[in-house]
C-alpha cells in the first residue's frame, strides 16, 4: 500500500535527493498516471526536484506561476485541483512527457496538491496523464489522504537541508536567495555536485579564491555562490572586469584617488576596493590586469593596504579576493605579461569549473531552462527538443559551454517561429534548427583503425591524419609568433587552454 511504502521511507536514512525521488516514483505506480512532478516554490516561480515520467530537460525549467494558470490555480488551494480534460489552460508539461516515441503529446488528464510545510507553502506536486479519465472524484479523494504523509517526506528534506545548513553557519538554516532564481547553478552531474561541495567547504575560510575555466562556463555564478555561501554574504560582492578596465584608468578604478591626482580629478573617489571593504572582490579576467596594477594588487593581498592615486598615505581594507580567469596564466608569467608572485597569492585555493561536454546530461537541463526562457519571452504554449535534438546536443562539444547554448537555444526558437510555427502549437526544435557545427567534436570521440589494417589497406587511419594536421597547424603558429603560445592561440582561434591540452595530447609539450 502507497501509505506503508511512504511511512517505511520516512524511517530510514535516505539522501534528500533519493527520498524525493522515491516519493515521486511511488506516487506514479500508486496512481497509474504518466508523470508525477515535485515542484518547490523559489520566489515567484516553482523549480522541479523530483520528477518520474518527464523527459530529463523538464528538471532544468523553472515555472513562473503567473505564467502558467493551472499552476496558480493549484497553488490558490488547499485541496486537491483537478482539471477537465477540455480545459482551455494550457498544461506547463504539454510536450513533455516521456512518453519514449517522440511525439509531442499534450496533457489530457491534470491534477495538483499545494504542499504546505509547518504552515508555509512549500510547493506543489502535479500529476498528468495522456488519457482522459485517468484521474476520478475517488482519485482525488486518495490524494488528499495522502497529503499529510508526502507534506511530512518534504518537511524530513527540509529538516535535513537546515541541519547542514547550521554546519555552514548559515542563519536560520536557510540557503541564501543568491543561490537560487536567477544566480542558480542547475546541474546533477558527479562533475558539478563534486565542484559545489567544495564550494561550500572553501566558502567559509578566507583564503583568495582562483576559478579557472573556458569561456562561458559560468565563472561569475560560482563566485557568486562562493560570496554566499561565506561569512562575508551579508556584506557587498562588487564586481570589476578586468579586461574592461583602460590601462590609464585601471589604478584608480580600483584604488580610487583624490582631488588633483591627475587632470579631471576635481574630488576624491573611493575605488572598488573601499566599495567591497568587508565583503568580496571578485577580479575577473585577472590576467588582463595591466603589470603595474598588478604590483599594487599584490600589496593588498600581502598586508591589506591599498594606496589611492595621489594620496601620502596608505588605507585598511578588509577584502577577500575572488580571481577568475580562461588564460593559462603560467604562460602569461613566461611571457613576462603576469607576476609570478601575485598569481601564487591568487592562486591559494584554486578551482577549476569543468567545460559544459564534461557535465554528462546537464546539458539537457541547462537547455530546458533556457527553453522556458524563450518560451515566455516569445509568447509561445510550449517548446521542447526532439529526441535527435538531445542526441546531437549530448554529442556536441560546446567549446562555448553554458553561454553558447544559451545562444543556441534563443536563435533556434527565433528560427522556428520566422518559419510559420503557430505559437499556439507544442513546438519541437529538430537537430537543423541548432545549427552545431559537428567539426569541432571531441576528437576523442573518434574510433582509429587498428595498424594492422592501416598497413593492409595503404589507408592512414582518420584519426592520425587529422592529429597529423593538427600537430603541424599548431607548430607552425608557434613558429611564426616565436613561440608564444597566447598568440599562437589567437591566430588558431582556439582558447589557450584547450590549445595546451591539445598540445599535451599530441605530444608536443
Amino acid at each position: 500500500m502507497l501509505e506503508e511504502s511512504l511511512l517505511a521511507d520516512l524511517l530510514v536514512d535516505l539522501p534528500n535527493a533519493v527520498r524525493l525521488q522515491r516519493l515521486v516514483s511511488t506516487l506514479r505506480e500508486r496512481f497509474n498516471c504518466g508523470a508525477v512532478g515535485l515542484l518547490r516554490l523559489d520566489g515567484d516561480s516553482l523549480r522541479p526536484v523530483a520528477a518520474e515520467g518527464l523527459v530529463h530537460e523538464a528538471l532544468g525549467r523553472r515555472f513562473v506561476i503567473a505564467q502558467h494558470p493551472r499552476l496558480a490555480a493549484i497553488m490558490a488551494s488547499r485541496e486537491p485541483t483537478w482539471f477537465e480534460p477540455d480545459s482551455r489552460l494550457s498544461d506547463p508539461y504539454d510536450g513533455l512527457l516521456d512518453n519514449h516515441v517522440g511525439e509531442p503529446l499534450p496533457v489530457h488528464d491534470c491534477m495538483g496538491m499545494s504542499l504546505y510545510v509547518e504552515g508555509q507553502l512549500w510547493g506543489a506536486l502535479t500529476l498528468d496523464a495522456l488519457h482522459p479519465g485517468t484521474f476520478d472524484s475517488g482519485t482525488r479523494r486518495d490524494l488528499q489522504r495522502y497529503s499529510l504523509l508526502i507534506e511530512a517526506a518534504v518537511r524530513v528534506t527540509r529538516l535535513e537541508q537546515e541541519t547542514r545548513g547550521l554546519r555552514l553557519s548559515r542563519s536560520e538554516g536557510q540557503i541564501p536567495q543568491q543561490l537560487t532564481g536567477e544566480g542558480e547553478i542547475i546541474g546533477q552531474s558527479t562533475a558539478i555536485r563534486d565542484l559545489l561541495t567544495e564550494l561550500e567547504v572553501v566558502a567559509v575560510s578566507e583564503l583568495p579564491v582562483l576559478l579557472l575555466g573556458e569561456t562561458g562556463v559560468g565563472k561569475e555564478l560560482f563566485a557568486r555562490r562562493l560570496h554566499a555561501l561565506s561569512r562575508r554574504s551579508n556584506k557587498p560582492l562588487i564586481q570589476v572586469n578586468c579586461a574592461a578596465l583602460p590601462e590609464s584608468l585601471a589604478e584608480s578604478e580600483l584604488f580610487g584617488h583624490v582631488k588633483g591626482a591627475f587632470s579631471g580629478a576635481a574630488s576624491d573617489r573611493p575605488g572598488r576596493f573601499d566599495a567591497a571593504n568587508g565583503g568580496t572582490l571578485l577580479l575577473d579576467e585577472v590576467g588582463e590586469l595591466p603589470l603595474s596594477v598588478q604590483a599594487k594588487l599584490l600589496r593588498v593581498l600581502q598586508n591589506g593596504e591599498i594606496q589611492r592615486l595621489g594620496a601620502d598615505k596608505p588605507l585598511h581594507v578588509d577584502v577577500r579576493i575572488i580571481a577568475a580567469t580562461n588564460r593559462h596564466l603560467p604562460d602569461s608569467i613566461r611571457d613576462g605579461h603576469f607576476r609570478a608572485d601575485l598569481y601564487h597569492r591568487l592562486s591559494v585555493y584554486p578551482v577549476p569549473i569543468p567545460p559544459l561536454r564534461e557535465r554528462e546530461q546537464d546539458v539537457l537541463m541547462l537547455a530546458g531552462h533556457f527553453l522556458e526562457l524563450n518560451r515566455a519571452r516569445l509568447g509561445l504554449r510550449s517548446m521542447r527538443l526532439s529526441p535527435a535534438a538531445e542526441r546531437a546536443m549530448l554529442a556536441y562539444a560546446w567549446p562555448g559551454n553554458v553561454r553558447e547554448l544559451e545562444h543556441v537555444i534563443s536563435r533556434a526558437a527565433v528560427k522556428l517561429l520566422s518559419r510559420g510555427a503557430s505559437r499556439t502549437q507544442i513546438l519541437t526544435l529538430e537537430p537543423e534548427l541548432l545549427d552545431l557545427d559537428s567539426s569541432v567534436e571531441q576528437p576523442a570521440a573518434i574510433t582509429p583503425t587498428p595498424v594492422h589494417e592501416t598497413a593492409q589497406t595503404g589507408v592512414r587511419a582518420l584519426r592520425e591524419s587529422v592529429e597529423n594536421c593538427q600537430r603541424q597547424s599548431i607548430q607552425q603558429a608557434l613558429e611564426a609568433f616565436a613561440g608564444n603560445w597566447a598568440s599562437a592561440a589567437r591566430a588558431l582561434d582556439l582558447d589557450p587552454s584547450n590549445l595546451h591540452k591539445l598540445a599535451r595530447r599530441l605530444g608536443l609539450k
